[in-house]
């Protein structure tokens, strides 16, 4: 069985020498040394000024709408995970959706400011599989109609535009640090704020909202993460470079292997490079994806149609909207196997089905 993706997982006496450390100092959460050490760690290896580590990705959306005193609406992408939207609403905000760019799969920059209307507040955009967005034009319609973005970099850590960390962009980045993502503390996320007085708000916030061991400042929430998520990715840490690397060889592989078949996949940022997160394919039609997916079930090979299906169109508590370019590509996209474990052999034998298929 080769299943769509596969948690990396360190050396485990080298996770275990971390949890030694932990049963020494009977220090369990509420941001033990371990939790900031990653911080520390972390705002090295990504070259960014102000992070925090908080309980997953999604709890850090719901805190970066409330750090940023949204309300009203806010324009999103339908082409993402649940948590982009139900993020919005969990906060009292309403989900203005904008179609996404057919190349890219990021939300469409064109299309954003004809959404605009007097109760909106702020843009919350995806960097879909990591691919950025074009922040450069986001950032210059938001600061035109005084605006704050938020970009849900769940897929993106280690993406830089032009040499800058992608979670410099905006007003705050959160990333998730889930165990399916290249590079996790088991469950995780992160927040990323350009300005320190908006990390200082977030760390408040993280906290219950408490000030000090007596009076409170802002409206909280329990967002903290614990020694043992933070001694993950502590020992995950160390072996980013070769997790990078290995995927990269990997991607290459599936490339030249399926050189031959008939499918899209979607345009990287000209000013990035990949960090090669997932690998999506956009076939010629829904009826092939599902017929495809359905081939490789039969031989215990499972994909995933991810982002499927469109989120203006499939959540019950939103009106439906449709959305063409979205509604098409959600029909159309799958993310084949991929993930550090993934062998050459295993693709080998993945591409093989699907040429197969082909020529059926």
């Amino acid at each position: 069985m080769i299943p769509v993706t596969q948690p990396f997982l360190p050396p485990q006496e080298e996770y275990q020498k971390y949890l030694a450390g932990i049963w020494k100092r009977n220090w369990l959460t509420n941001m033990g040394p371990l939790a900031s050490q990653l911080e520390l760690e972390l705002k090295d290896h990504l070259k960014v000024n102000h992070l925090l580590f908080v309980t997953n990705g999604t709890v850090a959306i719901q805190m970066a709408i409330k750090a940023l005193d949204l309300k009203g609406e806010i324009i999103t992408t339908p082409f993402s995970f649940v948590a982009t939207t139900s993020s919005i609403v969990w906060e009292g905000c309403t989900p203005v959706f904008v179609d996404i760019d057919s190349k890219s799969l990021c939300i469409d920059p064109t299309k954003i400011e004809t959404a605009i209307t007097e109760k909106t507040t702020a843009i919350l955009a995806t960097h879909v599989y990591g691919n950025p967005c074009d922040v450069e034009a986001i950032d210059k319609i938001a600061k035109k109609h005084n605006l704050k973005v938020i970009y849900d970099a769940a897929h993106a850590f280690g993406v830089e535009v032009n040499g800058k960390s992608i979670f410099e962009f905006g007003d705050i980045s959160t990333c998730s640090l889930h165990a399916t993502k290249l590079y996790h503390s088991i469950e995780g996320g992160l927040l990323i704020a350009k300005k320190p007085d908006v990390l200082k708000k977030l760390a408040t916030i993280r906290n219950f909202g408490i000030a000090s061991f007596d009076s409170f400042s802002d409206l909280g929430i329990n967002g903290k993460n614990s020694e043992f998520h933070a001694a993950m990715g502590l020992a995950n840490l160390k072996y980013i470079n070769n997790i990078h690397d290995k995927r990269k060889t990997l991607s290459e592989l599936y490339d030249k292997k399926l050189s031959t078949f008939k499918y899209k996949k979607p345009i990287w940022h000209s000013q990035s490079k990949e960090n090669y997160a997932y690998y999506p394919i956009i076939l010629e039609s829904e009826e092939v994806l599902l017929q495809l997916k359905a081939e490789l079930e039969r031989q215990q090979i499972y994909t995933r149609r991810y982002f499927y299906p469109s989120l203006a169109s499939a959540l019950p508590y939103l009106p439906k909207l449709e959305l063409p370019v979205t509604e098409d590509i959600s029909k159309r996209v799958l993310c084949l196997p991929f993930y550090y474990d993934l062998t050459p052999e295993e693709i080998e034998y993945i591409v093989r089905i699907i040429l197969r298929f082909q020529n059926n």
